[in-house]
C-alpha cells in the first residue's frame, strides 16, 4: 500500500519506466528527479529494495552506497564510501557536478541532518496508519527546524516538499 502510487495513475513517469502515477504525481516526481546528479543511500536502503538497485535507483543518478561493512554484489557503475556520511556525500557531489544530491533511507538522512548537510527533505506521505514496525528517521537532532516550500495532494500520496531552516 506505501507504494501503490508509483503505479496506480495513468501518467507514465519521465523519468522512471514503469511508474506510471497520477498526473499531479509525475510532474512533482520527475521535475525532482531531474534535477537529481548522484544518489547516496545506506546500507538498509540498498538492501531492502533490490529492484530499484540496478544500477541507481534514480535514473541517470550516480549511485553512492555509505556503510561501514562490504557490500556484496556492489556493481561497477556503483561506489561504496566506508568513512561515514561526510565522505559520501562529497564524493556524490562531485559527482553530480552542477546538480543535486539526493538521500535515500531514513538512517543517511538522520546522520546528514546531524552534519548539517541537507538543504531540503522530501516526504511522500501515504494515508495509512501503521501500527508497528521501522521507523523511517533515528533520533533527529533538535536544530533541525523546516518550512514548508509546497504540498501536493495526489491520488494515494502527498508530496511533501520542505527547506532546512538555518
Amino acid at each position: 500500500m506505501l507504494f501503490n502510487w508509483y503505479t496506480d495513475g495513468d501518467t507514465p513517469s519521465q523519468a522512471f519506466g514503469g511508474f506510471s502515477l497520477s498526473e499531479s504525481s509525475a510532474r512533482f516526481f520527475d521535475a525532482i528527479a531531474a534535477r537529481v546528479g548522484a544518489a547516496v543511500a545506506g546500507r538498509t536502503t540498498y538492501e531492502h529494495p533490490r529492484h530499484f538497485w540496478r544500477g541507481s535507483p534514480i535514473p541517470g543518478a550516480r549511485p553512492f552506497l555509505v556503510s561501514h561493512r562490504p557490500a556484496p554484489e556492489i556493481s561497477g557503475t556503483q561506489t561504496l564510501v566506508t568513512t561515514g556520511i561526510e565522505d559520501a556525500i562529497a564524493a556524490a557531489r562531485e559527482a553530480a557536478g552542477a546538480k543535486d544530491v539526493a538521500l535515500m533511507g531514513g538512517g543517511v538522512v538522520t546522520s546528514a541532518l546531524e552534519a548539517d548537510l541537507v538543504d531540503e527533505v522530501i516526504l511522500h506521505q501515504v494515508p495509512v496508519l501503521l501500527g508497528a514496525g521501522r521507523r523511517f528517521f533515528q533520533e533527529l537532532p533538535k536544530h533541525v527546524h523546516l518550512r514548508l516550500l509546497e504540498a501536493i495532494p495526489a491520488p494515494g500520496v502527498t508530496h511533501l516538499h520542505y527547506e532546512v531552516v538555518r
